[in-house]
């Protein structure tokens, strides 16, 4: 795929009041202290039937030519998002090399030495375990070490919260609540007022007030023109050499089977991999529900044999499942080069 088709606007999805983390999964009564399953921001997925129906569906012609050429150029990726305090400052899932705790003690970076992962030699602290509490960075401290993050403020923590809602479980045939069992727990997620969601998308959407995701939200929407020189872009141009960090979901792998990488030989072999356990992944494309299938999640750091030497752009479709559409137009796998310490 040509870098012509490159992201060309920034989706910014403003929430209006409380959103659902997820649908479906309702709980029994007996189990009102639990949560359905959490599923949050909504993935790209979303955002292209979106784009889709208000740019093709809607039209009475669908098989025109402009249509077919829209549908093809259309390439959406995220989730993200943004801060009103930081209007030009995209955060990004954060990579796993980076380990950024509360305290001072918790913070490290993990390098390779002797063709193995090692926590950093700068870190005289005692070897405990230590989780991360920062999952976000700001864009623009990408290649940074650990140091000049936190000395920034550049990492950041899920700045939406879930709630659990109690909802009324209602009649087969009547819109009224049962008399018994009649109570279910589904997860709401509350987002701060300055917060928004971000998409890179191939094309714009008229700004305006839309339906977004399963439960039919009411979000506000803008598009925002984005060019070549802006740091996003720059950064999905260079090329991925040894290296690299995702910033989405990645899907790999047959229509039936998921892998943590693309099957064929034209990828090289993995050296190096830290991830965290896979995510279940399911999309709807026009109307009909996909395979449910298990995605490497966002963050996971790559090390490989050989160099690359081709952007995510450059990717052929062939690396990505394809059931109904392409995965990769859903931005299943974009990835930036990382650069970690002790890689020769």
């Amino acid at each position: 795929m040509s870098t012509k088709n490159m992201f060309k606007y920034l989706i910014k999805v403003k929430p209006l009041g409380l959103m659902y983390g997820s649908s479906g999964a309702f709980l029994s009564p007996e189990n009102l202290v639990g949560h359905s399953r959490a599923k949050f921001p909504p993935d790209a997925a979303t955002l292209s039937g979106l784009i889709l129906s208000a740019k093709c569906y809607n039209n009475q012609n669908e098989d025109t030519l402009a249509n077919k050429e829209f549908k093809e150029n259309l390439y959406v990726a995220g989730p993200f998002w943004v801060a009103e305090t930081f209007p030009k400052t995209l955060y990004i899932p954060m990579p796993w090399t980076k380990i950024i705790g509360g305290e001072k003690k918790d913070r490290d970076e993990w390098i390779i030495k002797d063709d193995k992962w090692c926590r950093n030699e700068d870190n005289r602290e005692e070897k405990q375990e230590i989780k991360p509490d920062y999952n976000w960075l700001k864009i623009n401290d990408w290649n940074r070490p650990v140091k000049n993050i936190v000395s920034n403020e550049s990492m950041a923590k899920n700045p939406w919260e879930f709630l659990p809602m109690l909802h009324p479980h209602m009649k087969d045939d009547e819109r009224h609540g049962r008399e018994e069992n009649g109570l279910f727990l589904e997860n709401a997620v509350q987002i701060p007022e300055d917060i928004s969601l971000i998409y890179l998308s191939t094309y714009s959407l008229e700004s305006g007030w839309y339906k977004f995701g399963g439960e039919n939200h009411v979000v506000e929407i803008n598009s925002i023109k984005i060019s070549k020189d802006d740091l996003i872009i720059k950064l999905l141009n260079q090329p991925i050499k040894k290296s690299f960090a995702l910033i989405t979901p990645a899907v790999w792998g047959s229509n039936r089977l998921s892998f943590r990488s693309p099957q064929t030989s034209d990828f090289p072999k993995i050296k190096l991999m830290l991830t965290d356990k896979a995510i279940p992944y399911r999309h709807r494309t026009q109307g009909r529900l996909s395979r449910g299938r298990y995605a490497v999640p966002a963050g996971s750091v790559y090390v490989l044999e050989e160099p690359l030497d081709k952007s995510w752009w450059e990717w052929p479709e062939e690396w990505f499942p394809n059931e109904g559409i392409s995965l990769k137009k859903i931005g299943s796998g974009l990835c930036l080069p990382l650069d970690i310490k002790g890689l020769a």
